[in-house]
């Protein structure tokens, strides 16, 4: 396989991911001396992103797989 093809299913699976599973980051909740307790917080991601993830992935396989004449 070449190099854009891989790169392109690579962004497409990405976007997709972040699409379903939406973004997360660790926070400190409350934190006592050595002790801390923390939370994951999850936020969708912008549809415009995702969509721009994916179109590029997708424009990757296209021009990957075109053969030179």
């Amino acid at each position: 396989m070449r190099l854009p093809v891989m790169l392109g299913i690579a962004l497409i699976v990405i976007g997709g991911t972040i699409f379903l599973r939406g973004l997360s980051a660790p926070r400190t909740v409350l934190k006592v001396g050595d002790l801390s307790v923390s939370a994951e917080e999850r936020s969708p991601a912008a549809p415009w992103v995702v969509g721009l993830t994916v179109l590029a992935g997708v424009a990757l396989v296209a021009t990957g797989t075109r053969r030179k004449a």
